[in-house]
């Protein structure tokens, strides 16, 4: 029970200091871009047009909404937060003193499936808060009001949606977080298992390497799932961030998929640093975006 409550409390903790990298992620993801781009130099020191990174977007959020509005979305972020860290532990429990060394494949595969399991059923709890978060942050856009508490945000969406409305962009959040724990695990056991001198001897061990490569991969390789399930959770939803000009009503996930491949938006919002301006668009200040 400590040690439940000790991994929610540390949890808490790096979603508030996390919170405005997320709220930035999110808007540039959506398109919205309220700077117009600028000249600047990239990492090889060449004169490039750039886009805000991190730190100017976040200052211009300051500048319209005060401090505090860079926290937009943090109380349903946080109980969604609290919520999977229990669920987490709970469903993980009933295994937890049944761990073995992992030797071989079969213990490797036994693991992750557990891990997929609690992953999944944490996702699935929490997807409604996760949705409200979304919508909260997206305001910003259209200065709505709407998503104004947690409470009242629940009635929204079941008034206008029903149930499945809290399970917008479900699908590819939970395709990109198996995609990615399976990936991380097997590679990690593949390099612990062959690249290593001395092969993994605990489970926690391999969750070591595991995480470290989770990052890289996670970012590179499953982005795009992330991507379509923030966009989906927002779409037409009566608010201006998700509808026209920033986005067109997709008729599924997949369509939403197609729709960015085809516009080689794939990537928008991965990287908060050292942002390069859309190949072949120009920016339309009266819609603060590309096209």
């Amino acid at each position: 029970m400590a040690d439940a409550a000790s991994q929610v409390l540390l949890g808490s903790g790096l979603t508030v200091l996390s919170q405005p990298l997320m709220y930035v992620k999110v808007l540039v993801q959506v398109g919205y871009e309220p700077l117009p781009p600028t000249l600047g130099r990239n990492i090889f020191g060449r004169q490039v047009y750039q886009l805000p990174g991190l730190f100017s977007y976040a200052k211009h959020i300051v500048k319209v909404d005060g401090r505090v509005g860079l926290f937009k979305g943090l109380a349903p972020r946080l109980c969604s937060s609290a919520i999977g860290t229990v669920v987490h532990s709970k469903v993980l429990q009933p295994g937890a003193s049944k761990k073995e060394p992992v030797s071989s494949l079969e213990q490797v595969l036994k693991e992750t499936s557990r891990e997929m399991v609690a992953r999944s059923a944490a996702t699935l709890i929490t997807h409604p808060f996760h949705v409200i978060t979304l919508r909260c942050m997206v305001q910003f856009i259209g200065r709505e009001t709407k998503y104004s508490g947690t409470l009242s945000a629940f009635a929204t969406i079941y008034r206008e949606e029903g149930i499945l409305g809290f399970f917008a962009g479900l699908i590819p959040r939970l395709l990109g977080d198996i995609l990615s724990l399976w990936l991380c695990n097997m590679l990690a056991y593949l390099i612990n298992t062959y690249a290593l001198e001395n092969g993994v001897s605990t489970m926690t061990e391999m969750k070591s390497y595991s995480q470290a490569v989770t990052g890289f991969f996670a970012s590179m390789l499953t982005y795009p799932f992330v991507l379509v399930s923030n966009l989906m959770a927002v779409n037409n939803c009566g608010l201006a961030g998700g509808l026209l000009p920033y986005a067109p009503t997709y008729s599924s996930w997949l369509d939403c998929w197609s729709q960015l491949h085809r516009e080689g938006n794939m990537s928008r919002g991965n990287s908060l640093f050292f942002r390069k301006v859309p190949a072949g668009k120009r920016y339309v200040w009266e819609e603060r975006r590309f096209r």
